[in-house]
């Protein structure tokens, strides 16, 4: 009789080493190791292969593409995001923090989706009854959908070969096993085999599988990273749960961009689009109030207005630096700048800043904003709402140009602003916005004076 065997399994990068060590030898992380005791090795020797239908080579010129390949949703703001709509054979993975509506989504997604597909709603967090009562709850409709409540990836791939649906919905990959693996259900080993299962599935069949995933306290995905390299697509339902706006985002999408969000508004009912973000992330805006600038964002093909809010007070806390939305040594890299450039003592003072609606902003584009929602919170003088500011911040303090400058200025003239700060670097200003006054400058001194007149 063969013996047991233990390994050890890091919880980040899913490598298994035969000797515990307080570092992972693969991903360098510290105390992921965690010991797991595995059965004589007799696994089916196809469990982790793909058993595609053509297992020959045949010439790209000989592929045929004139098969439907993607289909809507019928969520506008999901289809958005996925690039125009679902893949067919395509696997998706949706993460995000608890409560956060995942569940909600996707099961809307099941009464949205029409067209006479067949949906399999699968199930191992909660009961079909209480999926029922959030179906009601949902006004979830369509005939077509079936609930299965199974945590065994073997079992729920039988009932798909039977059923054979059009699109599958496995909530969540965290509660899943397979007997392939000894290990308990959401370790590392577990949900790569359950993963590598349904992969198979969704090539073999063609079908469209969402799985969800839960993440961790770092708010990366739970399980090992190769789960992220195995799926097709990775959106992240971001959002605070205090808040009744979730944005959703593409960290990796083979069929599509990963630049364009997706903006929801949690209602009674469920989730529901916003096609307007800007107004949205615009709304309960403070008049008359110091450290606040508003800048345009570029999400893919759609501008966005975001509000930057600063906060610049006298030092007492050892110098705190906190950053919301932006990232953190952009921020600081901003603050020395223009303590450098334009004179503004922040070195001894606490600075915090803040996006507005838990957006997040990762292009240079916003850096002239934060510098002037700064600017205006030390000297405590007020910007005035109708300002916007759009421009990258140099080390040297100047302004360089943004792409997309026209797109951005149409979004801030459509919203009713009156003045936009730009770069002067552009070889002519941009016209035919009238009621739009732009003001291009050189750097942020004089930026910084034309708005606030130090």
């Amino acid at each position: 009789m063969a013996k047991n065997r233990i390994v050890y399994c890091c919880s980040e990068c899913g490598v298994e080493t035969a000797n515990w060590a307080g570092k992972c030898p693969s991903c360098g992380a510290w105390n992921t190791l965690q010991e797991f005791q595995l059965d004589s090795p007799k696994r089916k020797a196809s469990s982790g292969r793909l058993n595609l239908s053509q297992n020959s080579p045949r010439r790209l010129s000989d592929l045929d593409t004139r098969e439907e390949t993607r289909y809507v949703t019928g969520i506008s703001e999901l289809d958005r995001v996925l690039g125009g709509g679902a893949v067919r054979g395509s696997l998706v993975l949706v993460g995000g923090a608890p409560g956060i509506g995942k569940s909600t989504l996707l099961l809307q997604v099941c009464d949205a989706v029409r067209q006479q597909r067949t949906i399999l709603y699968v199930t191992g967090e909660e009961s079909e009854r209480q999926i029922r009562m959030r179906a009601d709850r949902l006004q979830v409709s369509n005939h077509d959908l079936f609930v299965l409540a199974e945590t065994d990836i073997d079992a729920i791939v039988r009932e798909i070969d039977q059923l054979n649906p059009d699109l599958v919905i496995i909530d969540s990959i965290q509660t899943m096993y397979t007997a392939d693996a000894s290990s308990t259900p959401g370790s590392p080993s577990q949900i790569r085999e359950c993963t590598m299962k349904i992969l198979r599935l969704t090539k073999d069949k063609g079908v469209t599988v969402f799985l969800v995933g839960h993440i961790t306290k770092e708010g990366g995905l739970a399980g090992p990273k190769i789960l992220e390299h195995m799926v097709d697509c990775v959106l992240y339902f971001e959002g605070e749960r205090e808040s009744n706006f979730r944005i959703l985002r593409a960290a990796k999408n083979r069929y599509g961009s990963t630049n364009e969000i997706g903006v929801f508004e949690m209602e009674t009912k469920g989730l529901v689009c916003v096609s307007n973000p800007s107004e949205m992330l615009l709304s309960g805006r403070p008049e008359n109030c110091s450290g606040t600038c508003v800048t345009c964002s570029i999400e893919g093909t759609r501008p966005i207005l975001a509000e930057i809010q600063a906060l610049v007070s006298s030092g007492g806390h050892n110098a705190a630096r906190r950053s919301n939305g932006i990232d953190y040594n952009r921020a600081a890299m901003l603050i020395a700048v223009l303590e450098k450039r334009a004179g503004f003592p922040l070195s001894s003072c606490d600075t915090y800043i803040n996006v507005v609606g838990g957006l997040t902003l990762d292009e240079p584009a916003a850096d002239l904003a934060t510098i002037l929602s700064l600017s205006s919170s030390y000297l405590d003088r007020p910007l005035g709402t109708d300002l916007a500011a759009i421009g990258e911040v140099g080390l040297s303090g100047e302004l360089r140009q943004v792409i997309g400058l026209n797109q951005r200025l149409a979004e801030i003239h459509r919203l009713g602003f009156k003045r936009c700060i730009i770069s002067s670097n552009y070889r002519e200003v941009p016209s035919g916005f009238p009621g739009l006054q732009i003001i291009p400058v050189p750097d942020i001194r004089r930026a910084i004076t034309a708005v606030l007149g130090k």
